[in-house]
């Protein structure tokens, strides 16, 4: 048995409780790991408040990392003692599971194990945006919501190191500060700020190829109005809610503008996918060029704190459970 933080139903950060469930030994191609830190993300929020229905009960949770003390039959990649990473199984806020070993990827020396469990989703996540959902290139200006999150500190890391000047949306003075820390140009606080006039006016009306928005209700008008024509609106998140119902003659005329709703799933849906995009990530964390860092750390048994904490705006960076 083992400790795992459970919803018997969708709902608030309080539908969340500490159950003991059985583990077992791993199948053929399965490995069973030993969580030693487990990544907090908003997915895991719309998959325990109902946004993604889920059927219940189920283990919240959908990134880890942790050592390997069990491999099942066929398994020739990895080994008892391994560590290892991953992202996109849902039933990670646990002490110990059974895995798909072809999910797992290595932990290169260099990487933490808080650095693999904070970096897998949000990372990837951003590996996958900025390189294949919309390639930037050198000398490119993007819009970036939620530049003091999770992701948003690593992305605003990664593009300075490509050249790409970014623009940075945030709720307040202090997270304006970490979002210039992590390499954001020029930074709007949505809080007092029309950030598509400022868009506007910081681009001299030429406004933007591309914006990344993972806050979704409440900035999604906004974020169409920072798009040049032809330009690509990349929706990736419900921070705010769910973007409404939407008329699709809006996009024709504020300039044939493009949409997208990307997932992470697909895009490392390969093997091949997911190995590349994480040595990709682990190679430029392990060149200093982006800081993973974790910023808050909660036991395994305060989960619900923890999502309270994120949904609150009270979290920068990235958030991990200890077992």
């Amino acid at each position: 048995m083992a400790k795992a933080i459970r919803f018997h139903k969708q709902g608030g950060p309080e539908v969340l409780q500490v159950d003991d469930v059985p583990v077992g030994d791993p199948g053929p191609g399965q490995v069973r790991i030993r969580h030693t830190a487990i990544g907090v993300n908003f997915v895991d929020t719309y998959q325990r408040s109902g946004l993604y229905p889920m059927q219940v009960p189920a283990i919240a949770g959908n990134e880890g990392a942790g050592v390997v003390d069990a491999v099942g039959p066929g398994v020739k990649d990895l080994k008892k003692g391994d560590r290892v990473a991953y992202t996109g199984l849902p039933g990670s806020y646990c002490e110990a599971r059974v895995v798909p070993a072809e999910r797992m990827v290595k932990v290169p020396k260099g990487i933490s194990d808080e650095q693999a469990a904070s970096m897998m989703l949000k990372g990837l996540t951003v590996h996958y945006l900025i390189h294949s959902t919309y390639k930037v290139k050198k000398g490119d200006t993007v819009l970036w919501h939620a530049a003091a999150g999770g992701v948003g500190t690593i992305a605003c890391q990664w593009l300075k190191k490509l050249g790409v000047t970014t623009i940075g949306t945030v709720g307040s003075p202090e997270k304006a500060q970490l979002a210039k820390a992590h390499g954001c140009k020029h930074v709007i606080n949505y809080s007092s700020e029309n950030f598509a006039e400022k868009v506007k006016e910081l681009t001299k009306g030429k406004k933007l190829p591309v914006v990344y928005d993972a806050v979704g209700k409440s900035t999604w008008e906004g974020s169409l109005e920072c798009l040049q024509p032809r330009g690509l609106m990349v929706s990736f998140g419900n921070a705010s809610g769910a973007v409404p119902p939407v008329n699709l003659g809006i996009l024709s005329a504020k300039g044939s503008l493009y949409v997208t709703r990307p997932t992470l799933a697909t895009y490392i849906a390969s093997r091949a996918d997911l190995v590349k995009r994480s040595n990709d990530l682990f190679n430029v964390v392990k060149s200093g060029k982006v800081k993973i860092e974790t910023t808050a750390r909660y036991k395994l048994a305060d989960a619900a704190q923890a999502h309270r904490d994120l949904e609150g705006r009270k979290t920068t960076g990235s958030v991990v459970l200890i077992p």
